[in-house]
């Protein structure tokens, strides 16, 4: 009875750890930037240029979900012809998206702590985003950024709001930079950096 009444108490302690784990949703963001003078003979301009820059969200350890244009890109969101995609890709892969090497790139990873059911959410929605974009990828419509705070809106970190409202109210990955580390900086959120190659010129936060 007694060899009972430990195991109960060992299984219900295990049971509340388990619940009581953290988990964390990292937010990678790519700094923009453009060639330093003295380099350009052997650096490229990248789209965006020092207002461009990237983001995605990380949906496991090495998986990081993305989205972008497919092709070419339209000005204006076009609902019934989407020239845009969800995509996976690594860590390593994600850093040179625009070019260059990775360990080279500065970036910024925030990591967002999370219940199990945001976690499973975000995973049922990079599943159904990438089988389906959900909106067109445009200059003047739902880019990288925009798409980022729709998913952590959906999943009850930042406030949901419109598809017009998001991408205006962010319209590149700094305005969204800017939104994460401060309420990092309030809540004690982990932020992990990496400095920029010197043959480069960063944007700043």
């Amino acid at each position: 009875m007694k060899k009972c009444i430990l195991f109960s108490i060992v299984f219900l302690f295990a049971v509340a750890l388990k619940a009581q784990e953290v988990r964390y949703i990292p937010v990678h963001f790519l700094y923009g930037s453009r060639p330093a003078p003295q380099y350009n003979f052997m650096e490229q301009s990248w789209f965006g240029g020092i207002k461009g820059g990237h983001v995605g969200i990380g949906i496991d350890s090495n998986k990081v979900l993305n989205f972008g244009h497919k092709s070419s890109f339209h000005i204006v969101s076009n609902r019934h012809n989407k020239h845009s995609h969800y995509f996976i890709t690594s860590k390593r892969g994600f850093n040179s998206i625009l070019g260059g090497d990775s360990a080279q790139m500065k970036t910024l990873t925030i990591l967002i702590p999370a219940t199990s059911e945001q976690c499973k959410k975000l995973d049922s929605l990079s599943n159904c985003y990438c089988s389906q974009s959900p909106y067109d990828y445009a200059l003047f419509g739902m880019r990288c950024a925009a798409a980022s705070y729709d998913l952590l809106a959906q999943i009850n970190i930042v406030p949901k709001y419109s598809h017009t409202r998001e991408y205006k109210k962010i319209f590149y990955p700094r305005l969204l930079r800017k939104m994460l580390i401060k309420k990092a900086e309030e809540n004690g959120w982990v932020m992990i950096r990496q400095e920029g190659s010197k043959r480069r010129i960063w944007e700043s936060d």
